[in-house]
């Protein structure tokens, strides 16, 4: 699988609940960052656990992939009850495993828009 491929197919075992398919596309040392809330991991297991232990009632909607060599950034939205929430991930693949992941999470509509901003607006 190309790059891109291997993005799309990571989130749709993310989708499955199919932890085993997703282990086999992370390299054993991947790493995982979420800038915004400052944490850092480290390791397959860990992310797998990560995504495993999620609260139930997601589905997962992959609005956009777009690679660049070994640089795959892609958007998606996972609805969850009222909250559409959004991520935005730049991975880093190589060999067709997964050796990165920068994900910045947010809820779509979550920030108070800027009143400055107003004006210009559609």
């Amino acid at each position: 699988m190309n790059p891109a491929e291997v993005v799309r197919t990571l989130w749709e075992r993310i989708e499955a609940r199919d932890w085993a398919g997703f282990a086999a596309l992370l390299a054993a040392d991947v790493r995982l960052t979420y800038p915004v809330s400052a944490e850092r991991f480290q390791g397959r297991d860990a992310l797998v656990a990560i995504n495993a232990e999620f609260p139930e009632g997601w589905s997962i909607h992959i609005l956009r992939i777009v690679a660049d060599g070994d640089t795959v950034v892609s958007e998606v939205s996972v609805p969850m009850g009222a909250d559409d929430h959004r991520a935005v991930t730049f991975w880093t693949v190589r060999d067709g495993l997964v050796t990165e992941a920068v994900e910045y999470w947010t809820v779509a509509g979550g920030a108070e828009p800027a009143a400055w901003r107003a004006p210009y607006r559609i």
